[in-house]
């Protein structure tokens, strides 16, 4: 099977992976509850990971990196805990329902929301744009760093630099980006980053992060179990314990603490520079092909390493079901959770498909996709 699916998620993960989240089931307790060796060893595992975090992605206090369930679970809980109603929102048409169901909500309680249109024929959102939509009463500014249907990326510093001078919240979603750009919230001016632990950051699923920077005060999304001040009305107001009630995902977090040492010393640069070469291999081969259309800006490469095209005569649903059953190739077709791309691009009716490569993926693994689109093109024109 060759997995072109990795902006869905990470499949082919570093062996110590595995090997970390089978360690925490069989030996790791529950950390914060109780003082015995098992549920201290998980606290350790839980802060390891936190220190890594914060050192990869410029968080000035580990304590500071709340574990989530996933980047959807992050962003609700930095949208919903920071934004209240007469606040003004500014964002793009270029992202996930994991920003948009989040901000469309607190819409409905009384937010109000700008967004910024994208350019229909790149898919680019300016970052001159974004800065232009901002109000006197602008609370935040919330965008994707990447796209994950153009991978398209914005200039998250010029925004951050640009909030933190004038006191705007600046909240990022980095779930194409983190693992394989770099991301510095203190240089950058992020006030709350949002990513999966398991697409660029090659842990196990059901892990994500939310990194608060110094000064920012997020209202939980949920409250219950903390393992302290068992006996107060109120959940405990001190990071990370703020917004972690419950039971953490210590397994996946062990697992995503052995990611990031693989993260960590192989780097961003070079598994960004892998992934977006395989890429731009695939792009200069499909995008000439007669009946195919290719979406996102390709003028550079820094950019996710993420190919969405449209074939002539095809459903993308119809081209990725073929893809698998016939060529074991695994892509994913549809709207891909950004209704707004999809509509600016006037393809929400037969969606596109998407290739997203991994630093595991291979230069034959490329080749065979290229055949395989070069047969459906022929066949649907």
């Amino acid at each position: 099977m060759i997995y072109l699916d990795s902006a869905a998620t990470s499949l082919h993960k570093p062996p110590q992976v595995a090997q970390a989240a089978a360690n925490a089931i069989l030996h790791l307790g529950n950390a914060g509850r109780g003082a015995h060796e098992a549920t201290l060893s998980a606290g350790r595992v839980i802060y390891e990971a936190r220190d890594k975090l914060a050192e990869l992605f410029g968080v000035g206090d580990p304590m500071r990196v709340c574990m989530m369930f996933n980047t959807t679970d992050a962003l609700n809980t930095a949208i919903s805990g920071l934004i209240r109603p007469g606040d003004h929102v500014v964002t793009t048409e270029a992202e996930h329902n994991s920003v948009l169901r989040p901000l469309y909500r607190v819409e409905q309680r009384g937010a109000q929301l700008t967004i910024v249109p994208m350019d229909k024929a790149t898919g680019r959102v300016s970052e001159a744009d974004i800065l232009a939509a901002i109000r006197p009463d602008t609370r935040a500014v919330v965008c994707a760093h990447a796209s994950n249907v153009t991978g398209n990326v914005v200039d998250i510093e010029a925004i951050g630099s640009y909030c933190r001078a004038h006191g705007i919240l600046f909240l990022v979603d980095a779930a194409q980006s983190a693992g394989a750009f770099d991301i510095d919230m203190q240089r950058m001016g992020i006030s709350a980053l949002c990513m999966p632990g398991h697409k660029g950051l090659l842990g196990p699923q059901g892990t994500g992060v939310l990194c608060v920077a110094d000064g920012v005060r997020i209202a939980p999304l949920r409250v219950g179990g903390s393992g302290v001040h068992s006996f107060s009305h109120e959940h405990p107001a001190d990071y990370p314990t703020a917004l972690e009630a419950g039971t953490l995902n210590t397994p996946g977090i062990a697992g995503l603490s052995a990611a990031l040492d693989f993260v960590r010393e192989t780097g961003p640069s070079a598994i960004h520079a892998r992934e977006i070469g395989l890429a731009r291999m695939f792009y200069d081969a499909v995008h000439r092909l007669d009946g195919v259309t290719v979406y996102g800006d390709w003028t550079t490469d820094n950019r996710a390493a993420i190919v969405t095209l449209g074939l002539a005569g095809w459903d993308a649903g119809e081209v990725s079901d073929i893809l698998m059953q016939d060529y074991d190739i695994c892509t994913r077709a549809g709207a891909h959770c950004a209704p707004l791309v999809h509509r600016a691009f006037g393809t929400e009716n037969g969606g596109l498909v998407r290739f997203s490569f991994s630093y595991f993926n291979t230069e034959d693994e490329v080749c065979a996709a290229i055949d395989a689109v070069t047969e459906l093109a022929q066949e649907g024109s």
